[in-house]
């Protein structure tokens, strides 16, 4: 089962991200679920620099283990994030984000959104 998780930076959590510490353990516990993802990278702020929380698609056999993965993310428990998105992904196009390794010359974006009803009526 693939997960999209999104986890949104704390506010004043910017020193965290500069600790070198914490992002090397970071990078490996990444490498611990390497199998297992589809994407992953940071987001950012409209000045394309501030980094304002971080995603992940992987492949994850529950929903448990999806929690387990934000939970024991070094970041997460160093207080990075403020709050975690996780949603179920269908991966229409059965690759990974390292399957595109030629630079089209054009920017990439990703947009999520929220499909809902309205309940208003």
């Amino acid at each position: 089962m693939d997960f999209f998780v999104y986890s949104r930076d704390a506010p004043g959590s910017e020193a965290l991200r500069d600790d070198a510490a914490l992002l090397e353990q970071h990078w490996s516990y990444m490498d611990g679920y390497a199998d297992a993802m589809i994407a992953r990278g940071p987001t950012f702020a409209p000045d394309h620099e501030t980094v304002t929380g971080s995603l992940h698609v992987l492949a994850l056999p529950s929903v448990a283990a999806a929690a387990e993965f934000v939970e024991q993310e070094p970041n997460n428990r160093a207080g990075v994030y403020v709050e975690h998105g996780i949603w179920v992904f269908e991966n229409l196009l059965r690759r990974t984000m390292w399957d595109f390794t030629r630079d089209t010359g054009e920017p990439r974006f990703l947009v999520v959104a929220h499909a809902g009803h309205d309940r208003s009526t």
